[in-house]
């Protein structure tokens, strides 16, 4: 099982909770387990072309992802970043 942090703008999806848990072997398996948990987390992340949205960064460990393809050993942790903007 991965430990997933999430970021407090996607919280509402999981009831406040900063950290979930999620099994996969890529970062397209964890988001799709997510996404079983806690519908429309994913959409907010993923978008209809099965990419990472611009606002959305992932990383595994300390690595960022650039592909739902990319690989995901079991324990990594998986840190999902939402981009802030204003003025």
């Amino acid at each position: 099982m991965n430990t997933v942090r999430v970021p407090s703008p996607l919280r509402d999806y999981t009831g406040g909770v900063a950290r979930i848990g999620a099994s996969g072997s890529t970062v397209a398996e964890i988001l799709g387990h997510i996404e079983q948990q806690h519908r429309g987390m994913r959409f907010r992340m993923i978008d209809e072309q099965d990419r990472i949205r611009p606002h959305i960064r992932i990383f595994v460990n300390q690595r960022e992802v650039r592909s739902l393809d990319e690989a995901v050993a079991p324990r990594d942790e998986i840190h999902l970043v939402c981009a802030l903007s204003g003025g």
